[in-house]
């Protein structure tokens, strides 16, 4: 029997696949999405050309309690820091890294912040 995804879940995959889609437009490659490991989850490893940028994807409906970038707290921060320690034990990469967030509002604005933490 097939797993129902809640709304939540299938606006967050939805935003995923928008923000995939405008970083592929903006000349970045996919290196692998949702890497999820037990000390956190990466939604997005791009490259641009020799960087390897890992790339948190926040969407809100508004900015009543905060701004999707505003929502990608310290703790988020560490834990996306964490993933990535995990995946470069798996997967070394010797050049640079960055970290961005590509905020997506209700009305579908993207805001992408490069080296955003």
């Amino acid at each position: 029997m097939p797993i129902k995804k809640n709304a939540h879940l299938l606006r967050g995959e939805f935003a995923e696949n928008q923000a995939l889609q405008f970083l592929l437009n903006a000349g970045l490659v996919l290196v692998e999405k949702n890497f999820r490991c037990k000390v956190g989850e990466i939604d997005l490893i791009m490259r641009e050309k020799d960087a390897l940028v890992i790339t948190e994807v926040r969407y809100r409906k508004s900015d009543r309690f905060g701004s999707a970038a505003e929502s990608v707290t310290a703790t988020k921060q560490s834990r996306i820091i964490a993933a990535t320690h995990y995946y470069l034990s798996l997967k070394p990469h010797h050049k640079a890294i960055r970290f961005d967030v590509v905020a997506i509002s209700g009305d579908n604005h993207i805001n992408w912040i490069k080296n955003a933490f």
